[in-house]
C-alpha cells in the first residue's frame, strides 16, 4: 500500500532549471571554461559540488570545487530573486493537494542546496505539505547514489515498499532504482535528453498519477 511519496524538486516541483543553467554557464565563464550541452545536460540530477569536483578534474582548474559552487551559488541567488521566469510546474501544486488531502507522506529529496530548496518551499509556500526536506549537498554522495531516497524513505517513517519516487532525471531515476523504491519518471519539458527506460512507470502529465489513479498503479504492480 502506498503511504509516501518522495519528490525530486528541480524539473517536478519547480522550474528552476533554465536558472540553474544560467548560473552555471555564468560560472564557466567566470572560471574560463568551455562546457558543452552534452556534457552539462549528463549532470542533471546531480549535486552542486558534484558537478564542481568533476569540472575541476576534467578542466584541470587550480580553483576548489567549493570556489566554483559558491560562484555558482551566488549567481543563482541573484537570478532566483531578479528573474521573472521561476514557475511551478504544471499540474504540480494540485497533484501535492491531492496527496496530503489523501494522507500520503510527503518528503522532499533534492540535489539541490537546503537554501534553494527553503527559497523555493517559501516562495511557493509549500512546507505545510511536507513532513521533510532532504538536501543532496548535506549528503556524502550524490545521485545515481541511492543515499538520499534511502534517507528519504527513512524520514517518511515508512517502509521503502511503501514509498514511491517522482524524478525527471537519469540519475534520480537511477537512484531510486538503487533504493528499491517504485519510480516514476516524469518526461519534464524543462528536462532534456534524460532516460526514462528503468522508471517503474512513465508520465508526461501529473494528472496521470492523481492519488486515486496511482492507488491502483501501485496495487496492479
Amino acid at each position: 500500500m502506498l503511504k509516501a511519496v518522495l519528490f525530486d524538486m528541480d524539473g517536478v516541483i519547480v522550474d528552476t532549471e533554465p536558472l540553474h543553467c544560467k548560473a552555471y554557464f555564468k560560472m564557466f565563464a567566470a572560471v574560463n571554461i568551455t562546457v558543452t550541452d552534452a556534457l552539462y545536460e549528463s549532470f542533471t540530477g546531480q549535486s552542486t559540488i558534484s558537478i564542481c569536483r568533476q569540472l575541476c578534474t576534467l578542466f584541470n582548474l587550480t580553483e576548489a570545487p567549493e570556489t566554483l559552487v559558491q560562484l555558482k551559488r551566488d549567481f543563482f541567488k541573484e537570478l532566483f530573486f531578479n528573474d521573472d521566469g521561476l514557475t511551478l510546474i504544471d499540474g504540480v501544486f494540485e497533484l501535492i493537494k491531492d496527496y496530503h488531502k489523501n494522507r500520503l507522506t510527503l518528503v522532499l529529496a533534492s540535489s539541490a542546496s537546503m537554501v534553494t530548496i527553503n527559497n523555493v518551499f517559501d516562495k511557493f509556500d509549500l512546507n505545510k505539505y511536507f513532513i521533510a526536506k532532504l538536501s543532496g549537498a548535506d549528503l556524502k554522495a550524490s545521485k545515481p547514489h541511492p543515499e538520499i531516497f534511502i534517507k528519504a524513505a527513512k524520514a517518511s517513517g515508512f517502509a521503502k515498499e511503501e514509498c514511491m519516487v517522482i524524478e525527471d532525471s537519469t540519475n534520480g531515476i537511477a537512484a531510486a532504482n538503487a533504493a528499491s523504491i517504485f519510480c516514476v519518471g516524469f518526461k519534464s519539458p524543462h528536462s532534456k535528453n534524460q532516460v526514462y527506460t528503468s522508471a517503474d512507470l512513465v508520465i508526461s502529465s501529473f494528472k496521470e498519477i492523481g492519488y486515486e489513479k496511482i492507488l491502483k498503479i501501485v496495487i496492479a504492480k
